[in-house]
């Protein structure tokens, strides 16, 4: 008798959460830019912060920059539900949704949770946000408690749990966010293109020194690839490369650093139309 080729067993429990979230944002149609960001000022500021004994991820100066741009640009951060007849929403508050490599029931999985009102929070509110679910256990944090109940369910309860959560507009801000943050930074990855559940998607890669034109003369300097993936269904190329050029503006200069509310926020727009359109 001749040794099994392959072993097959069912899905474990745990990645039923991530099964059942791609299966529910089939729908975006999604698009990806790319471009690269001189990260000098944000290790300049870093290291600055290390030495008042302070400690910032590279993954919060990209959610502080990213809430501030997209406070700017409402018509990115929004979402869209239905296809025959599609209602579109959009937000006053930016939600961002962060993404997270853990382990539970020694299962390794990709865990996720919405960070909001980041708009208003600084640098420090969002890594202090960042580092307690960094560091949390997902097996027992309250705000995982969604995610296990997936895990239990019977599958046709769980999918349809997650639809009954996720789908309205009114609540799309809070379970998915209105953007979403990844990164493979960690690792040799130089370019990683996600779809977050968002209309807008950023993915981090690694941070690599190389040539740069300053001035006339060659330099080297660490360039991070940094993604954006967009819904089609939303918003159109145009206003998503806005939305990077300036986010990749903002990370070069540390500017946003600056004031915890970008100058003409639009808190004021629309807020019946966001309502009413929510509610669909």
């Amino acid at each position: 008798m001749t040794e099994r080729a392959f072993r097959q067993a069912p899905i474990p429990r745990e990645r039923r959460h991530t099964l059942i979230f791609l299966d529910e944002t089939r729908a975006i149609q999604p698009v990806f830019l790319g471009t690269g960001v001189d990260v000098t000022e944000v290790r300049a500021h870093q290291a600055a912060a290390r030495a008042h004994g302070r400690r910032y991820s590279m993954v919060s100066y990209v959610l502080h920059t990213a809430a501030r741009v997209l406070a700017l640009h409402p018509e990115a951060n929004a979402a869209v539900r239905g296809r025959r007849r599609p209602r579109v929403a959009w937000y006053q508050s930016v939600n961002g949704k962060l993404t997270l490599d853990k382990s539970v029931n020694g299962q390794r999985v990709v865990v996720s949770t919405v960070l909001r009102d980041l708009h208003k929070a600084d640098l420090d509110e969002i890594q202090r946000q960042v580092d307690h679910f960094r560091d949390g256990d997902p097996a027992t944090m309250p705000e995982f408690a969604p995610m296990r109940l997936l895990q239990r369910l019977p599958w046709s309860l769980a999918r349809l749990a997650y639809r009954l959560g996720v789908r309205p507009l009114a609540r799309r801000s809070e379970t998915m966010g209105t953007f979403a943050v990844t990164s493979l930074g960690h690792r040799p990855v130089e370019d990683f293109y996600s779809v977050g559940g968002a209309t807008v998607t950023l993915g981090l890669g690694a941070a690599q020194d190389s040539a740069v034109v300053r001035d006339g003369e060659v330099a080297v300097a660490p360039i991070m690839r940094l993604s954006l993936t967009f819904d089609h269904r939303v918003i159109d190329g145009a206003e998503a490369a806005d939305v990077l050029a300036e986010i990749k503006e903002g990370l070069e200069t540390c500017r946003a650093l600056e004031s915890p509310v970008p100058a003409g926020h639009p808190a004021g727009r629309d807020a019946d139309r966001d309502q009413v359109e929510a509610e669909q």
